[in-house]
């Protein structure tokens, strides 16, 4: 199967591309890479490959080392132009994360917005994690101009995720961890008919990831075709579930 994965030229987060990338193409399938403009080969948030904060605070082992393969494939230098390419052609589609300034050119894009928008009225599989769920908040339903996932069950990047990698670190980088003025938790639940319901932000966690072989500190939403997830410590159950999905 062919699965869709829109990206920004830069700063995208390491392993909520690497983790699905490498699990989704092991398993047999397609994933193809679309930026703003066909060609451009683009680039991780740097930070997250040397460490965010005195070498703590990024991507783990793993997940770098699939990074690396994926700087050297063949797909992640013909990206296509989401703007033009042809959604009815895949299977699948992803929406990953990452929260420097880079993102902004994904996040906010209008012209994505109305590919996503194209690609979930196909009611196929939709997959989003972390400030990738941003995304399906803003794409509108052309028929009732309310958000795609206005009445569906989600996750996404917690407030207290958010608001705590911001005080961590905004004494020396400034506002690094805040993509925007307002957090992604509030902007996905204005997004909801009904937040308090259809809104889970998951067991609290600050510091313990999944893994490949251990799923016990990762959370996902499943509500029909659609998967969330809320951070890099997500990936690989949020991989996993994509996969599982993919095959029904």
């Amino acid at each position: 199967m062919r699965v869709l994965m829109p990206l920004p030229d830069n700063d995208f987060d390491v392993t909520e591309v690497a983790v699905p990338w490498r699990l989704i193409t092991d398993a047999g399938h397609q994933v193809v890479f679309a930026t703003e403009h066909a060609g451009v080969v683009p680039h991780a948030d740097p930070r997250l490959l040397s460490g965010v904060l005195f070498g703590q605070l990024g991507a783990e082992p793993e997940p770098k080392k699939f990074y690396q393969e994926l700087a050297d494939s063949p797909e992640f230098h013909a990206t296509q132009s989401w703007s033009q390419v042809d959604v009815t052609e895949f299977d699948g589609l992803i929406l990953p994360g990452g929260h420097a300034p880079g993102m902004r050119q994904y996040l906010g894009s209008a012209s994505l917005q109305r590919q996503v928008a194209r690609f979930w009225s196909l009611d196929r599989l939709v997959g989003a994690i972390c400030h990738g769920v941003l995304v399906l908040a803003r794409t509108h339903d052309p028929d009732t101009n309310a958000s795609v996932i206005a009445d569906r069950n989600t996750t996404c990047l917690p407030k207290y995720m958010e608001r705590g990698g911001y005080f961590v670190t905004a004494w020396r980088l400034g506002r690094y961890y805040r993509t925007y003025p307002a957090y992604v938790e509030d902007e996905v639940r204005a997004a909801l008919i009904d937040p308090r319901a259809q809104f889970h932000r998951g067991p609290r966690e600050f510091a313990r990831r999944g893994t490949a072989t251990d799923h016990s500190h990762a959370f996902t939403v499943i509500d029909g075709n659609y998967l969330s997830a809320r951070w890099p410590g997500d990936a690989y159950l949020f991989a996993d579930r994509y996969l599982e999905l993919l095959k029904s």
